[in-house]
């Protein structure tokens, strides 16, 4: 196995489904996601800036050069799960960055899943129509 660079930082992120494999590289800001473009594979504004929010933090937009590799889940799944890549990678690079990080939330795994769906009823919580008569 070779080893990585030493100006490599990696990180690993997650949000309901999504996986996001983060490769932090000095660079200049160029950020690829599954070998596109970064504003081709996330269209909206509002994902780009959850993307970029932690780089942001740490005032590195343009410091690094950012590969990822995001799986499962929907866009707004991979974005928060690719925030979570970035902010690991982040502490690896340098771990000063954690309080600014930590106190964003940048930090945190949102453990919130998809409720399963129930026999004898149509979903997760909802029951059929109940007729009393």
């Amino acid at each position: 196995m070779a080893a990585t660079k030493i100006n490599e930082f990696l990180g690993t992120g997650r949000r309901k489904t999504a996986v996001a494999r983060v490769r932090l590289a000095t660079g200049s800001g160029k950020i690829t996601v599954n070998r596109r473009a970064f504003e081709n594979y996330f269209p909206l504004e509002t994902l780009r800036a959850t993307v970029t929010s932690p780089l942001t933090v740490a005032n590195a937009l343009e410091k690094f050069d950012v590969r990822v590799n995001v799986s499962g889940g929907g866009p707004n799944g991979q974005a928060d799960a690719v925030r979570h890549g970035i902010s690991r990678a982040l502490l690896q690079f340098d771990a000063a960055l954690r309080p600014p990080l930590k106190a964003e939330g940048f930090l945190t795994r949102d453990p919130r899943e998809r409720e399963r769906k129930k026999y004898g009823q149509p979903g997760a919580r909802k029951r059929f129509q109940f007729s009393k008569r």
